[in-house]
């Protein structure tokens, strides 16, 4: 089955655990990605904006994605994150990630320089036709400060290795007209775990999602009673999860996932500036979801 076909259901943007004194944790990552696959994640997404990518050297993130690959061990796909505002440098390390087995990888807006949707459009193109594997966009203009605009995405589509995008604008009419104009072929996955719902029924495949670090199972159910059109149960189980899909957002997304996967025993509570811990009151209310939810 090729990779396009795979990419549907639920993958985690996952953490990236460091030690106290901030080097990373292989030992915690191996565990978090057993805890992955045991709650039968569709796919897995290492070196994401969530996996605080920004502050690791490319050894680093390197080693990250060997370590996720040799841990799934191909019974999963692995999307490495990729992406940055210097096309130069995100061409060297898509090209990295290929070489070390990466599936695809997931390559966000150039963030801060706030280049035109011409700039855009070539920028992924330069990238695309640099490596040999697939791309999958990430919109998120609320971290990035650009849209991609449905327009660009579009012509972006139509490059052979550019075949999906991560939607994260969090504007419902922009993601319809998307549904409405995007190829057959092209794949939309969810980039917010609360929109998961109304985007597979626009025609989504599947999230990529913070909340499956935590909640793999029930986000995984959730993406596949959604995309087996059982809406009703869908909406009774995102009820039911949606406290934790708000807290995760207390703070800057990835210290409340941290701190909750810290109090799960999954990893070490340990972020590298300019992220910091929690402060006491959102520690208090994250802690109250888990224990309601039983996850500590």
């Amino acid at each position: 089955m090729s990779i396009i076909k795979k990419i549907k259901g639920c993958g985690p943007a996952i953490v990236t655990p460091f030690t106290e004194n901030g080097e990373i944790d292989v030992v915690a990552l191996k565990r978090l990605v057993d805890f992955q696959i045991k709650g039968g994640i569709d796919f897995i997404v290492p070196c994401g904006t969530t996996g605080e990518s920004v502050t690791l050297s490319q050894e680093e993130s390197l080693l990250v994605v060997e370590t996720v690959i040799q841990k799934v061990d191909k019974k999963i796909p692995v999307i490495a994150g990729a992406g940055g505002y210097n096309t130069e440098h995100v061409i060297q390390t898509a090209k990295a990630m290929q070489q070390v087995g990466a599936n695809a990888i997931l390559s966000v807006a150039p963030y801060y320089n706030k280049p035109t949707q011409e700039g855009l459009y070539q920028h992924f193109k330069t990238i695309a036709e640099s490596i040999g594997i697939p791309i999958i966009l990430y919109n998120i203009p609320s971290r990035t400060g650009i849209n991609i605009f449905p327009e660009t995405v579009l012509r972006l589509a139509e490059i052979d290795n550019i075949i999906a995008i991560k939607e994260a604008t969090g504007n419902i009419s922009q993601m319809t007209q998307q549904a409405m104009i995007y190829p057959d072929h092209f794949i939309m996955l969810s980039g917010d775990d609360a929109n998961t719902l109304p985007l597979i029924a626009l025609g989504a495949r599947g999230v990529i999602s913070v909340a499956a670090n935590e909640i793999p199972d029930k986000m995984r159910q959730l993406t596949h009673l959604c995309l087996e059109g059982e809406f009703e149960s869908a909406r009774a189980l995102q009820k039911q999860i949606y406290p934790l899909l708000k807290a995760n957002f207390l703070e800057t997304n990835p210290i409340p996932v941290k701190a909750a996967l810290a109090m799960m025993g999954l990893i070490e509570e340990s972020y590298r500036l300019p992220l910091v811990p929690m402060n006491q009151d959102c520690r208090k209310t994250l802690a109250k979801v888990l224990k309601d939810m039983a996850l500590i």
